[in-house]
């Protein structure tokens, strides 16, 4: 039902990606405002429409991609991956920013929808690394990263303010060449495409 006005950007065998936008405002908002108690303290997501249009007009500007991911079996949203803080030229890198909604965790949606976000980030964007900022007593976010094949590359006081807190951040990365060599591009081939 959803999916014939969903522009996929991505797709696997379990969920597919696509682009936030004024229309998947209520989905978004159930999402994130029936998981409050699971994000905290790890992410603070917007929670109503004001701060969810702050969070499309960021995407609008341009350095920041948002992603969607929705189940296959009912087009359920059952996540978001954002590729942060873009930057081009001698850098070519992105911070990622995830959460997925509290009914969906542990179910490897998130692996397979943050693998599709990899291979969009290093095939269609070209970018050369993606960064992963994690609070070390974030055990779930720190396998997730681990299971994908991110190195830790070290520890940060005081990284980035959430919740009003300064906290700690472990700092994991990969590069394109180990993805692509690693993985190859599960879903070239399928980005961008809309289904009808």
């Amino acid at each position: 039902m959803f999916r014939r006005s969903r522009k996929i950007i991505a797709q696997d065998d379990i969920v597919y990606l696509y682009a936030p936008t004024k229309e998947s405002s209520d989905e978004f908002l159930i999402l994130t405002t029936t998981s409050q108690s699971f994000h905290h303290p790890w992410v603070y997501p917007a929670t109503d429409t004001r701060r969810y249009r702050a969070y499309l007009d960021r995407i609008e500007r341009g350095n920041t991609y948002g992603f969607l991911v929705a189940r296959r079996e009912d087009d359920a949203v059952v996540g978001v991956i954002n590729i942060n803080d873009i930057i081009r030229g001698g850098f070519c890198f992105g911070h990622l920013g995830y959460y997925c909604g509290a009914p969906y965790s542990r179910r490897g949606y998130m692996s397979a929808g943050l693998a599709l976000v990899l291979d969009y980030a290093f095939t269609t964007l070209g970018l050369n690394r993606v960064e992963a900022n994690i609070q070390p007593e974030n055990e779930g976010s720190l396998a997730l990263v681990r299971r994908l094949g991110f190195r830790k590359e070290g520890f940060s006081l005081g990284y980035l303010k959430i919740g009003g807190k300064w906290r700690d951040h472990e700092r994991w990365a990969i590069l394109s060449d180990e993805w692509l060599a690693a993985h190859g591009s599960t879903s070239l081939g399928q980005h961008i495409r809309e289904v009808v």
